[in-house]
């Protein structure tokens, strides 16, 4: 049996799968299997992936596109590996991501069924610099959570968009634990990982390597119409979770309202940006975050 099974699910990123397929072939963890799905691409996506010509490398092909998560999903019914890493084929893995990972399961309990670790942000595109300037002023949110460890205790931090995880590319967990929660569900378009990880530390925890393992890359953001549709599924499927969390004095609801508004006000919905803004009075800081959606989403049509 294979000690790690990788998956990218990719689809149109036929310039950008390289590097992500790159990263995993130079891990120093020699015992995986790499699973490349294809969302049924309109591009050169299997002509990139037959010139590696590996046998480490399978290559999986959908007829219709599904999305994301059925993508994870064909990958891990495919999977042979002991644990499942996750990798999206616009991100890439230092060299010793998985080595450090195993290390850290192997090193706990059966509880621990899963590991993140940090990262590291690279944007892209002509907003970048303007980006860049306005966060070094705002500053980080003093309320992000980052590598905390745990099980159910971490889901109100993910329901609150602060727990900094690093979507699924930090990810890796036992595969046997995967297929018991029966991996992603096919129905959230956006915000995958929340809703994966919320259902996994409700059977299992997850621990942390604290290292910048993997390098995330700014290469768009998901529609407004894309993100309230998950927001939805999100809140009809955990309503339990919010509203205990609601009422231990966790503004869930509030936190998702700010995030739909600076989604609006980046697409210059301005009457919809202010229309999602939570009901309290927001802090200095929120306003310049909203600032900076402002001004991004104006240098996008120059």
């Amino acid at each position: 049996m294979t000690l790690v099974s990788v998956i990218i699910p990719t689809y149109n990123r036929s310039d950008l799968l390289p590097r992500a397929i790159d990263s995993v072939l130079k891990q120093t963890v020699d015992d995986f299997e790499l699973i490349i799905v294809d969302d049924c691409s309109e591009d050169n996506t299997s002509e990139v992936v037959k010139r590696y010509n590996d046998k480490k490398i399978k290559f999986i092909s959908h007829s219709k596109n599904q999305g994301g998560s059925a993508a994870r999903n064909t990958g891990i019914k495919h999977a042979d590996g002991d644990y499942i890493a996750f990798l999206d084929s616009d991100d890439e893995w230092m060299p010793r991501k998985l080595e450090f990972q195993v290390k850290c399961l192997e090193s706990r309990s059966d509880e621990w069924a899963a590991v993140y670790c940090g990262t590291r942000g690279v944007r892209h595109g002509k907003t970048k610099t303007i980006r860049k300037i306005i966060g070094n002023v705002i500053g980080e949110n003093p309320n992000s959570v980052h590598g905390k460890e745990g099980g159910e205790e971490v889901i109100v931090d993910i329901l609150m968009t602060n727990l900094k995880h690093g979507g699924a590319s930090t990810i890796m967990a036992k595969s046997d634990i995967v297929r018991e929660i029966n991996g992603f569900d096919e129905s959230f378009q956006r915000q995958q990982d929340w809703e994966f990880l919320i259902r996994l530390l409700k059977v299992k925890k997850m621990a942390y390597v604290d290292q910048n393992l993997v390098i995330t890359h700014e290469t768009g953001y998901p529609s407004s119409d894309s993100l309230k549709e998950s927001k939805s599924k999100l809140f009809g499927k955990f309503k339990g979770d919010i509203k205990y969390a609601e009422s231990a004095g966790y503004p869930v609801r509030d936190a998702h309202l700010f995030e739909l508004s600076r989604v609006y006000l980046r697409e210059n919905n301005f009457r919809k940006g202010i229309g999602h803004l939570p009901s309290k009075t927001l802090s200095f800081r929120q306003y310049l975050q909203l600032s900076r959606e402002i001004i991004e989403g104006l240098m996008q049509k120059l």
